[in-house]
Formats: C-alpha cells, sequence, structure tokens
C-alpha cells in the first residue's frame, strides 16, 4: 500500500506542477494592469518601476524559479486589486470558515436524502406501481435537465418570494448575522448532489439486487429488509464512496455561482471577484488551491475505496500501474 500511495502522491505531485506552472505561464500573458492598483494614473515610467520591483521585467524561467521558491515557503503573495497589500493566506483565512460552514450541512443534507431518496426508489422498483422510483425519477430528471444556474434562481425567488419564505424571514441575498438567510444557499448547494446520490445509488442498488448471491439469498428465506440494507445497500455504496472525499474537500471552496448569487462572502465569490477585477496575483493563488484540492480528492476518493471494498487490492494496482 505504501508503494501504491508514493506513485499517487508522485503522480499528483506532477499533476499540480503542470497545472501551476501553465496558469502561471498564461498570467504572464495578461495584460499587466491586474498588477497595479491605480494604472491609468500611473506614467510609463512609474508603470515601469513597479514592474521592476515586482520582478515582471525578469525572464520568464526566473519568475517562475522565484515563484515556486516562495510557494515553498508558504508565501501565496498579496493581492493588488482586491485588497491591497493584504496577503492572500489572510484574505483565505477569512473566507473559507464561510464556504466550509455551508457546504458541510449542505452536503450532510444531500448524502442523508440523496442516499434515502435512492434506497426508496430502488426498493420501489420492486412494487407494482413504482410509485416511489417514477416520482423520484420526475425529480432527477428535472434537477439534471435543467442547467443548475435556472434551479437556483427558481429557489431564490421562490424561497424568498413565497408566504412562507417571508414569514420563515428568508431574503433573497445572505446576511451572516440572520440564520433564516443561510437557509436557500444550503438548499441550492445541496439540490444537485441530491439528484446525483439519487440516481447513482438507485441505479447501482437495481444492478446488485439483480445478481445470483442475492437470488440465492432470497431462496434460502433471507428477509428482503436485511438483504436490502446488508448485501444490496453496502456493496451498492462502495462505488459512491470514492466522490464522498472530493465532495467533502469542495465544500471548502463553496460554488462559484450559488455564492455569487446570495452574496456570500466566502470562497466561490472570491475567485469570481478577483478574476472581475483582474487581481492576477489572487486568481493565481486560488487557481493552485483549487487544484491541490482536485488532486486531492480523486487520491483520498481512490484510498478510500481500496479500504472500504476489500475486493480491491492495492497490490495489484500497484503492479497493473
Amino acid at each position: 500500500m505504501l508503494k501504491y500511495l508514493a506513485k499517487r502522491i508522485g503522480r499528483s505531485i506532477l499533476t499540480l506542477f503542470v497545472i501551476v506552472t501553465l496558469v502561471f505561464c498564461l498570467l504572464r500573458l495578461m495584460p499587466v494592469e491586474g498588477y497595479f492598483e491605480n494604472y491609468d494614473k500611473m506614467t510609463q515610467a512609474q508603470i515601469q518601476a513597479k514592474m521592476n520591483t515586482l520582478g515582471l521585467n525578469d525572464p520568464l524561467a526566473v519568475q517562475m524559479v522565484r515563484f515556486y521558491r516562495q510557494l515553498l515557503q508558504g508565501d501565496l503573495g498579496t493581492s493588488t486589486k482586491y485588497r491591497i497589500g493584504v496577503p492572500i493566506r489572510q484574505i483565505v483565512g477569512e473566507k473559507i470558515g464561510i464556504s466550509l460552514t455551508l457546504g458541510l450541512i449542505s452536503l450532510g443534507i444531500a448524502l442523508t436524502l440523496g442516499l434515502s431518496l435512492g434506497v426508496l426508489m430502488a426498493r420501489s422498483t420492486k412494487t407494482r406501481f413504482r410509485i416511489g422510483d417514477r416520482l423520484g425519477m420526475v425529480f432527477i430528471v428535472i434537477v439534471q435537465a435543467m442547467p443548475s444556474a435556472v434551479y437556483h434562481i427558481l429557489i431564490q425567488f421562490a424561497g424568498s418570494q413565497s408566504a412562507l419564505g417571508k414569514s420563515l424571514g428568508m431574503k433573497m441575498l445572505f446576511e451572516m448575522d440572520d440564520p433564516a438567510t443561510w437557509v436557500l444557499p444550503i438548499i441550492s448547494l445541496a439540490v444537485g448532489n441530491i439528484a446525483y446520490y439519487a440516481m447513482w445509488l438507485r441505479r447501482y442498488m437495481v444492478d446488485e439486487s439483480n445478481k445470483d448471491y442475492i437470488r440465492l439469498a432470497r431462496a434460502k428465506g433471507v428477509p428482503g429488509s436485511k438483504i436490502s440494507f446488508r448485501h444490496v445497500f453496502r456493496n451498492a455504496f462502495v462505488p459512491l464512496v470514492q466522490y464522498i472525499p472530493n465532495s467533502i474537500l469542495f465544500t471548502l471552496m463553496g460554488s462559484l455561482y450559488v455564492e455569487s448569487l446570495y452574496s456570500v462572502p466566502g470562497m466561490g465569490g472570491l475567485l469570481v471577484t478577483a478574476i472581475k477585477r483582474q487581481d492576477n496575483t489572487l486568481v493565481q493563488a486560488l487557481v493552485l488551491i483549487y487544484a491541490v484540492i482536485s488532486i486531492l480528492g480523486l487520491l483520498f476518493g481512490d484510498i478510500l475505496m481500496g479500504i472500504v471494498d476489500p475486493r480491491i487490492s492495492f497490490a495489484k494496482k500497484e503492479g497493473s500501474r
């Protein structure tokens, strides 16, 4: 297992290096305005002096070596436009707690409701009218077919403008000190994942229930509830396990669109704002953080799946990769 982990970590580091280097080079092709707070008011001499100070006139290779040296020391740089002169680590530290809180709550709701709906739909396929399966499928089709931006806006408008929403104090925009304004962003974040988990769990459970060992268990008189939860659900849940670490890690980053829609001062809205203001240093740091999160999610998901499913052997993976 250690050999396998070493290989995966090595490949992850290489992937991260390629992504960060590519982003670094692309940002150097962007207009230099992103490195200045008052570019329009500066003379050409002042611009050149500031670029020399920042090292932007140095050869690209020299800039890259300097960047990686600072990165290894934990220095992500300072903001040039969003919050001038403030270290990016401080900015991220202030934002990440909000995204983490919203994300973990929405993920908990999505797992609970999504898995419950998936089980209900799978068990309903064995009934005469399959009402639970049909209703669940309608919900999944609507969520999957409709662009996420559309149902996010519908949730925001319906929740804030309906009589029930108004009576509960729900508003269109997020307010830190008002718990009622947290409800709609959490629902918006959870809806897509609810449909995703329900759809795949239902599919895996239906496939699992048609396997020979399940038919044998039924023939031996094993109770249906025991078959459903101890065998079918347990084995059907294994393929979904690999996606959970990725989902948890991405809650740290929040949702780009949802946080912008509700004006949530979290990580998702931060990236959008940084791009709009052309804060190149901040954009570069946030892309790096997102890349790390993505790679860690894939790595942890693969490892967790191997731990949960005893049929997966790390030794075999080592030999085949």
